[in-house]
C-alpha cells in the first residue's frame, strides 16, 4: 500500500491529476456553519460544484463517493454533488448520544434585552462534558425576571444534535453494472464484507428469489454456491453505542457501531509534535455566529477528527481490492489510516501545512504498526 498527501487547494490538486485515476472518494469537508469562528468553515467550498466536478473526473466510472456534512447544510452539498453529474444513491446517518443542545434561552434574551442580567439567571448546574473539555461553565437559566421573559419561559432556538448525514453518490456507470465491474473494478458496494456482526440475517420465506440470489428465506444461503454470510447486510444507518440511541433502536447491534473518536485515536503517531489548545464541540451563538467548549490541549488539535473505525468501514464499503481512494480534505488523516488499515492506496489533499504534518505522521505511524504486527504473526508462526 502507498499514499500521498499533497498540500495545497483540493481544485488545483485534482486538476493535476489524471481522468479515472482514483477508485473511490471518502471524505469530511467543511460543513460550512462557520464552525467556532473558523475562516475554513464558511467558504463555500463544500457548496462548490467545481469541486464535486473535479472529484467526477478523476474517480473511475461507477466510483462512490461518501461526503460529511452537517445536518442544516447537507441538501447544498448534496445538490452540488448532483449537479457535477453524481447521481445521488443514499445518504447514511451516523448517529450519536454525546452532542449537546446549545440552544439560545429565549426568556434569558429577553432579559437580557431588559438589562436584567443578575444572578437571578444562573444555576450552577454544569453542562455535560466530553473528553477532552477542561472547563465546566454554568448554564444561564434559572428563573425568568421581567413578565415578558416569563411568558417565553423553557422556549429555545436549537435541537440538540444527534447525527450527521453522509451523501453517498456515484459516477455513472458506462454500460451496465457488470460491464462497469469488469472493465474497471467499480460500480458496486462491498455488501458481504461490510456485514455487521455474525448473525445469519433471514426473511420471509414466502418471498420469491432467482438462482444465485442470496435468499434470506433459505437461512441466508446463496442458491448458486451455498455459501452463508456471517452478519446482517449493511444499512444506510451507523451508530455509537450510547445507551441513549440504544434505547432509540431497540436492537443496535444490527447496525454499524462506532464511537467518536478516542485521544489515544487521535493522537496515535504524533510523539514528537507540539501540544496545542483547541476547542470544538461547536453551537450558535445568539448572533448567530458559531463557538466551541474549550478542549485539552492535544497535540492533534484537528477540531473535527472523524473516528478511524469509521473511516475503515466506510473505505471498505465503497473500494474495490487493492484499489485507490482519495480524500480531497484530508484533514488530520483519519480516512488515510482506514484506508491503509484495509490494505488500500491513499491520495489526500489538505489546505493547511499543520494538518498535513499531523496526517502524514499519523497513516505512517498506522503502516509502521501494520508492518510490526505482519512480523510478529510470522515468528509466532515459525515459532510453532
Amino acid at each position: 500500500m502507498t499514499f500521498t498527501i499533497h498540500n495545497g487547494n483540493c481544485i488545483d490538486v485534482m486538476r493535476s491529476m489524471p481522468d479515472n485515476s482514483v477508485d473511490s472518494i471518502v471524505t469530511d469537508p467543511p460543513y460550512e456553519l462557520g464552525f467556532m469562528g473558523k475562516s475554513w468553515d464558511s467558504t463555500g467550498i463544500a457548496f462548490n460544484v467545481e469541486v464535486w466536478t473535479e472529484a467526477l473526473r478523476v474517480l473511475k466510472p461507477g466510483g462512490h463517493l461518501l461526503a460529511f456534512s452537517g445536518s442544516r447544510t447537507y441538501h447544498r452539498m448534496a445538490v452540488a454533488i448532483e449537479d457535477a453529474g453524481f447521481q445521488i444513491r443514499d445518504q447514511i446517518m451516523w448517529i450519536y448520544g454525546s452532542g449537546f443542545p446549545k440552544s439560545l434561552d429565549v426568556s434569558k434574551a429577553i432579559d437580557n434585552k431588559a438589562g436584567s442580567k443578575g444572578a437571578d439567571r444562573t444555576t450552577s448546574e454544569p453542562f455535560e462534558v466530553n473528553t477532552f473539555q477542561t472547563t465546566i461553565r454554568p448554564i444561564n437559566k434559572g428563573t425568568p425576571v421581567t413578565p415578558e421573559a416569563q411568558q417565553w419561559a423553557g422556549w429555545g432556538t436549537a435541537l440538540k444534535p444527534a447525527h450527521e448525514p453522509i451523501v453517498l453518490a456515484r459516477k455513472p456507470l458506462i454500460g451496465t453494472v457488470a460491464a462497469n465491474v469488469l472493465e474497471y473494478g467499480t460500480g458496486g458496494l462491498n455488501i458481504d464484507g461490510s456485514r455487521v456482526g455474525e448473525t445469519v440475517e433471514t426473511w420471509p420465506a414466502s418471498r420469491s428469489y432467482a438462482p444465485g440470489q442470496l435468499q434470506p428465506g433459505g437461512k441466508g444461503k446463496n442458491q448458486a454456491t451455498g455459501d452463508v454470510p456471517a452478519g446482517r447486510f449493511p444499512a444506510n444507518l451507523i451508530h455509537d453505542g450510547s445507551d441513549e440511541v440504544a434505547e432509540l433502536l431497540g436492537d443496535p447491534a444490527r447496525f454499524f457501531y462506532c464511537a467518536k473518536a478516542s485521544k489515544r485515536d487521535r493522537n496515535e503517531g504524533l510523539d514528537g509534535f507540539e501540544t496545542k489548545q483547541t476547542t470544538g464541540g461547536g453551537g450558535l451563538t445568539e448572533a448567530g455566529g458559531a463557538y466551541g467548549s474549550i478542549k485539552a490541549p492535544a497535540k492533534n488539535f484537528h477540531p473535527t477528527v472523524k473516528p478511524t473505525d469509521l473511516m475503515r468501514y466506510l473505505v471498505k464499503l465503497i473500494t474495490p481490492p487493492n484499489g485507490t481512494v482519495l480524500d480531497p480534505f484530508t484533514g488530520s488523516g483519519s480516512t488515510g489510516k482506514g484506508a491503509v488499515i484495509e490494505g488500500f492506496n491513499f491520495i489526500g489533499i489538505e489546505l493547511d501545512p499543520d494538518y498535513v504534518a499531523i496526517a502524514t505522521a499519523r497513516i505512517q505511524h498506522q503502516i509502521d504498526q501494520l508492518r510490526t504486527d505482519d512480523v510478529t504473526r510470522r515468528y509466532l508462526k515459525a515459532d510453532d
